[in-house]
C-alpha cells in the first residue's frame, strides 16, 4: 500500500500564533522578514501574490513558516528527495571474492572488478575465503588485501586493517573524494548535455512543423557519446552508472572466466 502523501501545515490551518517568517526569492533563497503575528504573516503571503504561508519547522521558537507557492515548494522538496535516493544510491557495497592462492590472471580480473565498482561511486567489501586448514595462512590473505589496495590507491583508500570473520577475512575500500567529486561533476555535466540536445532536437522539429516539412521522428535521435571519461573515472560510462542490474560487468566476467556455479558466486 502507497504511503500518503506528508503535507505540512499551511496558511490557516497552522495552529500558532508568533512565528519567524522567511520568504522564497526569485533566486531560490530564504530572505527572513523577522518575527510576526500569524495574522501578519497570511496578509504578508496575500500581499506578495497570494503565496502560501507552510509551517517548516514546527519545534523553533518561534515556529519557522515560509512564505512561497506550495506547489513550487513541493516540487523543490520532491527535487530533493530523489537527489538523495539517487546519492544513497551510489554508496551500495560491492563484494569481491578472492581465494589466498589466487593466481595473476584471476587477480586482475578482480581488480578490474573493484575498481569498476570505486569508480561507481561504491564501496568495496574485499573477501578473501579459505577452506579447512587453509585458514592458518590468514597473513597471506592480509598481505592480498594490501596489495589489491595499493594497486588500487589512486582511487580508493582502504578502511582500517583486514578483520577476520569465521574463515574468512574481511576488508573495505572507500573511493577516495576526488572520485566521488569527478562522478558528481560528470554526472551534472552529461546531464545539461542531455537537456540542452534535447532543446536543439525540440527546435528543429518545431521549425520543420512551422515550415509545413515531414518530421521524422528518428532523424532527430542523438547518438549516445560513447566516449570514456577522462582522469580518475576512465572507462566508466556515466548512463550506466546505477545499473543495478550490473549486465555489463557480468557480461565480461563471463567472457573472461567463462560462465558457471563457481565462477557465479565469485562476486555478489
Amino acid at each position: 500500500m502507497k504511503k500518503p502523501e506528508y503535507v505540512p501545515p499551511m496558511n490557516t490551518q497552522i495552529q500558532q500564533n508568533e512565528l519567524r517568517v522567511t520568504v522564497a526569492t526569485a533566486d531560490g533563497k530564504d530572505e527572513p522578514l523577522g518575527v510576526m503575528s500569524k495574522t501578519e504573516a497570511l496578509a504578508k503571503a496575500q500581499e506578495l501574490g497570494g503565496l502560501d504561508l507552510i509551517l517548516i519547522n514546527a519545534n523553533s521558537d518561534p515556529p519557522v513558516c515560509k512564505i512561497v507557492d506550495y506547489s513550487k515548494y513541493r516540487y523543490a522538496q520532491e527535487k530533493k528527495r530523489k537527489e538523495k535516493a539517487k546519492n544513497s544510491k551510489a554508496t551500495e557495497i560491492k563484494e569481491v571474492k578472492m581465494s589466498y592462492k589466487i593466481g595473476g590472471h584471476d587477480y586482475d580480473v578482480r581488480m578490474k572488478a573493484a575498481s569498476r565498482f570505486i569508480k561507481q561511486g561504491n564501496r568495496v567489501k574485499l573477501t578473501v575465503q579459505f577452506k579447512g586448514r587453509e585458514v592458518q595462512h590468514d597473513r597471506l590473505g592480509v598481505e592480498l588485501m594490501e596489495k589489491l589496495a595499493k594497486d588500487l590507491e589512486e582511487i580508493c583508500i582502504m578502511e582500517g586493517k583486514p578483520r577476520r570473520e569465521g574463515r574468512s577475512l574481511g576488508a573495505i575500500l572507500s573511493p577516495k573524494p576526488e572520485v566521488v567529486k569527478a562522478i558528481n561533476v560528470a554526472k551534472r555535466l552529461r546531464e545539461r548535455e542531455k537537456k540542452k540536445a534535447k532543446a536543439e532536437s525540440l527546435a528543429r522539429r518545431m521549425a520543420k512543423i512551422q515550415a509545413g516539412e515531414e518530421v521524422d521522428d528518428e532523424e532527430d535521435e542523438e547518438d549516445e557519446d560513447d566516449d570514456d571519461i577522462g582522469g580518475v573515472l576512465a572507462g566508466i560510462d556515466l548512463d550506466d552508472e546505477f545499473d543495478d542490474d550490473d549486465d555489463d560487468m557480468d557480461a565480461s566476467l563471463d567472457e573472461l572466466l567463462g560462465s558457471s556455479k563457481m565462477t557465479d558466486d565469485l562476486f555478489s
